[in-house]
């Protein structure tokens, strides 16, 4: 089996080794423990060492827990030859009760409504050649509380007593002496100066061993602010814009005699895309894919974008429809947009992964430090257990989660087993049990139910063939 421990010696420099301990005790729990993990749910499982108290020192406790996934990235997943993009997303987890530190009503794609919940943006490095997300930075939104916006209103209001100037009728067009806005200057909202600070950080630890070229996010964040934030961190924004975004071409022939030259020219139509921006067109299954490239202006950005649309078309109904990808880098290829774009989809299984393996949903914490270290544990065990799938997939490649927690399971049933036991078996049959258990390569991918069923059999009848040894 493999050694818990040893996977996190990489860590010891950045927390104590009393920690680590701990840590590897609640890793090998969760690996092996089937419904909902919580505090006390792991602390049944851990076994000698692992009391509840135990488990909630180590929720208790702040960790550098940016570093941590950095480090352990580094030495475990890291592949020189490959080449990573920052992807970055929210996820809204829902809790009920009104203690949990954060909760607030968040928008969920999920419900199609704003629910109950906390919500965490994470960031992720994704390789481009194996196609998998890695998180590595967590950070828990925090919403201003309405009391305190009522304040701020209330102090920024007049008072009733004054009294108001008579107001007059603002004059049509634009006012004499006014100038030009840059549109380069614009002022971050709150949610993009989290990510920022949350990105600059992350770059600091990764700028002299990882270098990123480009920032991958959902079309949430497919407007100017955003691009502008990511050339102020030196990196090259991917993203998805408006369907009924306005965009013109760029004017080709500007009158040099005049001081103001046109800039914009005529508006992309998408019913009638010009033919010279066409890059490829195939049909399958009466779906026609039209992908057009051109550099086009957009009148609330600051700069010339570099945008992909897609047009498909139902052959039979001529149904339309058309997405509309655009990125800061003006060479990037049409293949490669759409590729890493479509790649930032894997921070989506992290997300499933993290709630359905690894206790996102499941942690009832309410204080700052627990829920900052329940949600960093549930992501930081994604890449933990993608990192003991390797091994496992290169002789069975359908190896999956459900496969890596039965295993455990059956390891953990088997060293129960053994402790009813006067005395231990000799280490060589000991060892044959272990691997008989916990062998999963003779049965195909299935449930984590009929998992369980198996290993009871073959507990029993383990424990039927260790007594007829011991009495013979």
């Amino acid at each position: 089996m493999p050694d818990i421990l040893a996977l996190l010696e990489c860590l010891q420099r950045y927390t104590t080794r009393t920690t680590l301990r701990r840590w590897s005790r609640i890793i090998s729990a969760m690996l092996g423990m089937s419904g909902r993990i919580t505090m006390l749910s792991i602390s049944r499982w851990c076994g000698q060492g692992g009391s509840y108290r135990t488990i909630q020192r180590f929720f208790a406790h702040s960790l550098p827990w940016t570093m941590l996934f950095w480090v352990f990235f580094r030495e475990h997943i890291f592949c020189k030859k490959e080449t990573y993009l920052l992807v970055g997303d929210e996820v809204v987890v829902s809790k009920a009760g009104k203690k949990s530190y954060g909760i607030e009503r968040f928008f969920s794609s999920l419900y199609d409504k704003p629910i109950l919940g906390l919500s965490f943006f994470a960031l992720s490095l994704v390789s481009i050649e194996q196609r998998r997300a890695f998180p590595i930075s967590i950070e828990q939104v925090i919403k201003q509380k309405a009391q305190e916006a009522k304040t701020i209103k209330e102090e920024t209001e007049k008072p009733q007593e004054e009294t108001e100037p008579e107001i007059t009728k603002k004059k049509l067009g634009r006012p004499k002496g006014s100038k030009n806005k840059d549109k380069k200057e614009v002022s971050l909202n709150s949610e993009l100066l989290r990510i920022r600070c949350l990105i600059q950080d992350l770059l600091k630890k990764l700028s002299k061993f990882l270098p990123l070229t480009y920032l991958v996010l959902d079309g949430h964040f497919g407007n100017n602010s955003a691009v502008v934030m990511a050339v102020q961190l030196g990196l090259q924004l991917i993203c998805k814009m408006r369907c009924d975004s306005a965009l013109y071409i760029p004017y080709e022939n500007p009158d040099k005699r005049r001081k103001c030259r046109r800039k914009y020219g005529e508006k992309i139509d998408y019913l009638l895309m010009p033919e010279k921006f066409l890059k490829k067109s195939e049909t399958v299954d009466q779906i026609r894919t039209d992908i057009y490239q051109a550099q086009l202006l957009h009148k609330e950005f600051s700069q010339t974008l570099n945008v992909v649309i897609l047009v498909r078309t139902n052959i039979t109904t001529s149904k339309r429809s058309h997405a509309v990808l655009f990125s800061t880098d003006l060479n990037l290829s049409y293949e490669k947009l759409i590729d890493y774009y479509s790649l930032r989809f894997q921070i989506e299984f992290n997300f499933r992964d993290a709630k359905q393996f690894w206790g996102l949903e499941d942690f009832m914490n309410v204080g700052k430090n627990a829920v900052t270290n329940a949600a960093n544990l549930a992501f930081f065990m994604v890449n933990v257990s993608q990192v003991l799938l390797f091994d496992f997939r290169q002789f069975n490649p359908d190896f999956s989660i459900t496969d890596l927690k039965a295993m455990f399971r059956g390891y953990k049933y088997v060293e129960e087993t053994i402790k009813l036991l006067p005395e231990k078996p000799d280490p060589i049959l000991l060892a044959n049990l272990f691997h008989r258990v916990t062998n999963k390569r003779a049965y195909p991918p299935c449930r984590s139910l009929f998992y369980q069923f198996i290993n009871l059999a073959k507990v029993l009848r383990i424990v039927t063939l260790v007594n007829i040894v011991w009495w013979h």
